[in-house]
């Protein structure tokens, strides 16, 4: 079994498809919870409190960045290994349609994209909140004062205070988007699941996935951007 999941190419798509599915699962939850920082700051960082450094948290935060890791490392090997069998093409699809054309053939890239949106996204959060309680602290120096580590809407509120990391993310959540549309589709093809019937159904659950992750997403970022009052920054 660990052979054909390494070594042949129905193998890796089926690793991609696996770990891209508890990824997706993963990013609505995060969506879900970041947009509870809009309707009651005081909920999310409760929440941000519960997923702090306690075992629980650590151990999905492991399994998190293993299925990441994983994750992108296949989609490398399966992008060389087919650019050497096919030349330019990325690894084919068994439905090709206009409107999926830029967003397949840039899968890579956009995952480039994705991940480094990823990394800039642990230093302002994820170094300043779970890994100062792992280091043993409770507070981080955000903006010139010293915030708790588990005051995540304080954290968000600084954040996008600065136009840039407004623009960043708006960027990083683009791109994600089309990720997505893309992403979301094709791991159901991996498995044969995606047929003449069923690929316009999966189109429309992976437009609708993507659009709704992304606008949950920016409404953070827009809403702490243009409503400076929200966690009593008034």
């Amino acid at each position: 079994m660990s052979c054909f999941l390494s070594n042949s190419s129905l193998g890796k798509k089926l690793v991609m498809s696996v770990t891209g599915c508890f990824l997706v699962l993963f990013i609505l939850f995060h969506m879900s919870m970041n947009v509870t920082a809009i309707i009651s700051p005081e909920g999310y960082n409760a929440i941000c409190e519960f997923l702090g450094a306690n075992w629980y948290a650590l151990a999905g935060t492991v399994v998190l960045a293993a299925g990441v890791l994983i994750h992108f490392l296949y989609a490398i090997i399966l992008t060389l290994r087919n650019y050497k069998a096919r030349g330019t093409q990325r690894y084919a699809v068994t439905v090709q349609e206009p409107g999926v054309d830029w967003a397949s053939k840039n899968m890579l890239v956009l995952g480039f994209i994705v991940l480094a949106g990823l990394l800039l996204h642990l230093f302002n959060f994820w170094a300043k909140m779970q890994l100062v309680e792992i280091l043993g602290g409770h507070e981080s120096m955000v903006g010139g004062q010293m915030i708790a580590a588990t005051d995540g809407a304080a954290l968000i509120r600084y954040t996008f205070s600065q136009w840039y990391y407004v623009v960043i993310y708006l960027v990083w959540f683009a791109a994600l988007w089309f990720h997505l549309t893309h992403g979301v589709w094709s791991m159901f093809q991996s498995v044969g699941w995606a047929n003449d019937t069923w690929y316009p159904r999966l189109k429309c659950i992976a437009n609708i996935v993507a659009t709704i992750i992304f606008l949950g997403f920016a409404a953070v970022v827009l809403v702490y951007f243009f409503c400076p009052c929200i966690a009593g920054a008034c």
